[in-house]
Order: C-alpha cells, then structure tokens, then sequence
C-alpha cells in the first residue's frame, strides 16, 4: 500500500513539472521592448532572444543605492532590478556579455560581475524615469563606493549607458 501511495505521488509530481516550467516561461513583452538578451540564454520569448519591456523589468525585485559617479556632479541615486535578476529571467548563463547601447557604443562585461556586485540595470535616476538624453532608458550601473575596486576606469567603462542589448557568451 505505501509503494502504491509513493508510486502515486511520482506519477503526480512528473505531470505537474510541466507545469511549473510553464509557470517559469518568460512572458511576452506588451510594451516596446527596451532590452534584448541573446546568444546563451534560455528563457526565449521573441524568437531567439529574451525581450524585456519596461513592465517587465520593473516587476522583477528592485534595488536602489546612491553612489557617486564620473558623469554626474555628487550623489547620485539609481534604481532598477539587479543585473543578476534581469539574466537569471532571461535563463542566461556564459562567461561574458557584450553591452551594446543606442550609439553602438560595446563594452564587455564578465558574466561573473553580476553575482560578484549588485550591479544595477538602472531604469531611475533620483527617482525618475531616465530618458534617452539623461543616459537611459537603461544605464548598467555598479556601486562604485561600495569598493574602492569598483572606482576605476575598468568599470566606469562597463557601465553602458542607453543599453539596447546584452550579448551572452
């Protein structure tokens, strides 16, 4: 009787794993999408790629943190989902990105960057939406005055303002 009931319970939990993958499926952006993720990523909503509209993006866990910058005079608060968060949606692993912003401006970035700091995907700057002409839509943004590390060029050089895309390899 209790091999049935765990043999039940097997039978069970096998058909309900489709399920809680479809659960998991990144949804289709509504809006214009602002961010696309390609190359090694797992979650894919528009053909090959992981698309985010601004709604998506703002649904994943938000962080905020003020830090000083060599673009602007000051502290300068950004807010936005972690870098980390945006890739784990997008199903993305790899050992590099290659940032792409509205210019073609490129910049690689390692992939390990995102669990190592809480590197931001900036949608706000002191609490407002950040336009094309104030560096957004999308600014990746690292907590420089968190770690002396992070106040350097190496970094200020990963921070792609304007981001259109993310590159996983």
């Amino acid at each position: 009787m209790k091999r049935l009931g765990i043999l039940l319970l097997l039978l069970g939990l096998a058909a309900a794993a489709p399920l809680a993958a479809a659960v998991d499926a990144l949804a289709k952006p509504a809006g214009k999408a602002v961010l696309v993720i390609s190359g090694n990523v797992g979650q894919k909503n528009q053909g090959d790629v992981a698309a985010f509209d601004m709604a998506m993006l703002a649904k994943l866990p938000q962080r905020s943190f003020s830090t000083h910058t060599p673009w602007y005079p000051g502290l300068t608060r950004f807010s936005g989902p972690l870098l980390r968060d945006v890739l784990a949606a997008a199903g993305a692993h790899g050992k590099l990105l290659k940032a792409v912003a509205l210019n073609d401006y490129k910049t690689d970035i390692p992939f390990d960057d995102a669990s190592r700091f809480d590197v931001i995907l900036a949608t706000q700057m002191n609490g407002k939406p950040m336009p094309v002409r104030e560096k957004g839509p999308l600014f990746i943004v690292y907590p420089y005055d968190s770690q002396e590390e992070l106040r350097s060029e190496l970094y200020y050089n990963r921070s792609a303002w304007q981001l259109k895309s993310l590159q996983v390899h």
